[in-house]
């Protein structure tokens, strides 16, 4: 047999070259058959909504589907091996989660894992990539909403239901078993008041604050057979006939989950700070009474979780809001800035260059907390494209003037003035709207004295006797009904 003939000798150059691209494409290979690698796991769980985060170096590629009863969520995760980080989903469900049961994660197949999310209810998920924004890198996330969320309003009713009747218990139409006759023919105007307001906020482009109310809506009773109520629950009845409705406040506290918002030097996330703010305030408000009505305060989000800036906004208008106060700890470049300020909407520009780029700054936290942009809720889109009117600007400065006042009582101020800017969380068309910055997180000194609860309770103190004082000046039940 004829040896082969010996390949040809290449010239050393383009032996070399030849060489070099296939170390290229061993290269390539290598990283193609390693995929992904995950950088870190994480699970926000709320009564709104539980999110599941997985953070990579590069971006997944997933589908997903329903399955059955029990209510599960199975996900395929492409270019992915399992590996310690993805295990450790397991063990990070929380037994109080609102809506995950537990989550299950195998090799399904060769570069295919695959996670199953196994409910507690019926659920409508959200699956979505984020593109590297902020000190995140690519993100796989999945947002999984009750079928059937509780009502905000409603929720609120039936916290003042229990105070009208005693221990309430949910019952078709909304009554509570054991209230008497007095209580829910007064829980019913109260109910249908509400609803007057909430449904005047619906209305895109209603300046509530200086349009007349529409007519009242037929009057709601709710007797439901029950057994004789308890005589504590009588004797409060006839005391509490006069209700008109509910002062409601909504307090927002800025950033949370995903988006930490700003860091102090000593490690301070402004998302804890003003939700413990905003907590004390809302005890504060539940307390207080405006005219002989009882105040209620709503809270855009009461545990650590994110919530899109326009959702912040189409909530308080859900519940038919009286005010709405946006709770932060400023941050600037240079650690020596101090004091607290109060900021308004403006349509035209901001009051100046500081406020300009705080509201920029702001309005980013959409980017860093993660929108799933695939998803149109024509109520919030409608709440954020709304034009604010000239009286809730108006009103808001007012606000704004109240508060700034108090907050001055007890801390120093940045600005002696109430400032302006586009912030897209004052944007209800109608509802007078304030976003409090209470300190500088990046001041070191300011930082101690946001963790101190002295101080946070001075300013909820502060916070509180502003609103009352608005309230003397421009009574919510005469506003509403100006023309």
């Amino acid at each position: 047999m004829t040896p082969p003939a010996p390949a040809p000798r290449l010239p050393g150059r383009r032996r070399a070259l030849l060489q070099g691209g296939s170390l290229v494409l061993l290269l390539t290979a290598h990283h193609i058959a390693r995929g992904a690698s995950i950088v870190a796991v994480r699970i926000w769980p709320a009564e709104d909504y539980s999110r599941v985060t997985i953070e990579s170096d590069s971006a997944l590629k997933a589908t997903h589907r329903m399955v059955g009863m029990p209510p599960r969520l199975a996900v395929d995760i492409e270019g992915l091996e399992l590996n310690p980080t993805l295990r450790e989903l397991v063990a990070k469900v929380r037994a109080d989660d609102p809506n995950i049961a537990g989550i299950r994660v195998g090799q399904h197949a060769p570069g295919v894992v695959r996670l199953v999310l196994d409910l507690k209810h019926d659920s409508r998920p959200q699956v979505f990539t984020l593109a590297p924004v902020a000190a995140y890198r690519h993100r796989l996330v999945f947002d999984l909403y009750p079928a059937h969320p509780v009502d905000p309003l409603e929720q609120l009713i039936a916290e003042r239901m229990k105070e009208l009747g005693g221990p309430a218990a949910r019952a078709p139409g909304g009554a509570a078993r054991g209230m008497s006759a007095e209580a829910t023919d007064s829980l019913g105007d109260l109910i249908a008041r509400q609803i007057e307001r909430s449904n005047e906020l619906s209305r895109p482009g209603t300046a509530v604050a200086r349009a007349p109310s529409p007519p009242a809506p037929p009057r709601l009773t709710l007797r439901t057979p029950a057994p004789t109520p308890a005589p504590s629950a009588v004797a409060q009845a006839p005391a509490r006939a006069g209700i008109d409705r509910l002062i409601i406040v909504a307090l927002d506290p800025g950033h949370g989950g995903e988006d930490p918002g700003a860091i102090g030097p000593g490690g301070t996330y402004e998302k804890d700070v003003v939700l413990q703010v905003a907590l004390k305030l809302r005890d504060r408000i539940n307390n207080a009474t405006v005219g002989g009505n009882p105040m209620r305060a709503f809270l855009t989000r009461d545990g650590d979780y994110f919530v899109p800036l326009a959702t912040r906004v189409e909530k308080a208008r859900r519940v038919g809001a009286d005010l709405f106060i946006s709770i932060h700890a400023d941050a600037f470049m240079r650690s020596e800035a101090a004091g607290a300020s109060v900021y308004a909407l403006s349509e035209r520009g901001a009051s100046s260059t500081a406020a300009r780029w705080l509201a920029a700054n702001e309005n980013n936290a959409d980017r860093v907390g993660g929108v799933n942009l695939g998803v149109r809720d024509s109520l919030v889109q409608r709440a954020l494209l709304d034009m604010s009117t000239t009286a809730q600007i108006k009103d808001s400065l007012m606000l704004g003037d109240s508060v700034l006042r108090e907050i001055g009582s007890v801390g120093r101020l940045h600005k002696p003035r109430v400032e302006r800017a586009n912030f897209a969380v004052l944007r209800a068309p109608d509802i007078p709207s304030v976003l409090v910055e209470t300190a500088f997180i990046s001041n070191p000194d300011e930082e101690r004295k946001l963790r101190s609860e002295s101080y946070q309770n001075d300013l909820a103190n502060a916070l509180i006797s502003g609103v009352q004082k608005y309230f003397s000046a421009n009574p919510p039940l005469a506003r509403n009904r100006q023309v």
